[in-house]
């Protein structure tokens, strides 16, 4: 049996199942979806960020961000998978080259301060972003988390963001395109979320 992921059974899910083990011990996918989403929000929801240099945001606060987020749902929150994954002709980075294509994806962020303009900025964070979705470096959890680190960066770099109204579909789609190097769909979302403070 494949999980999302295209993964046939592995250490991370309940024997012959495509359900993550977790620590509710929820066996059923959508109760467990469920779950993640309510933890999900009460752990975003008491986040105090004490951040303040754009060189705080190394692959060490990445991986603290997912520990935030899932820390109630996975004993491996925080830690980078050591299982190969895919999703329909996306397969992300091989497990053996995530930490160093994570270091080498987030080295670019100080960067950030040396857009002249918004429309610079845009295109530096989408691919950022882009970059980090293809690396995928958790077995779950991969787009909140690296949502929720841009969120935290672009506040420290004197930004707000807010995420515009689309579909799943549309997030997704976006995504498949930055993955193949079309970035513009990505970008257009980005610059209706940057909001200038």
């Amino acid at each position: 049996m494949q999980d999302k992921y295209g993964v046939n059974h592995d250490h991370y899910c309940y024997e012959s199942s495509d359900v993550l083990i977790n620590l509710l011990n929820i066996r059923d996918p959508d109760e467990l979806t469920q779950a993640e989403a309510d933890f999900n929000l009460i752990r975003y929801s008491e986040y105090c960020s004490d951040l303040d240099e754009l060189e705080d945001f190394d692959s060490n606060h990445f991986l603290n961000l997912h520990w935030v987020l899932f820390q109630d749902i996975y004993e491996w929150a925080g830690t980078i998978r050591d299982v190969d994954i895919s999703k329909a002709n996306t397969r992300f980075c091989t497990c053996s080259r995530v930490e160093p294509e994570l270091n080498k994806a987030i080295s670019r962020i100080p960067l950030i301060r040396f857009c002249r303009n918004k429309h610079e900025l845009v295109a530096l964070v989408a691919d950022i972003f882009s970059d980090l979705n293809v690396v995928h470096p958790f077995r779950e959890g991969n787009g909140r988390t690296t949502r929720f680190f841009f969120e935290e960066l672009l506040h420290v770099a004197g930004y707000r963001i807010e995420w515009p109204v689309i579909t799943k579909e549309e997030w997704v789609d976006a995504n498949i395109h930055g993955y193949f190097g079309q970035l513009h769909k990505l970008e257009v979302i980005f610059d209706a979320a940057i909001i200038e403070s």
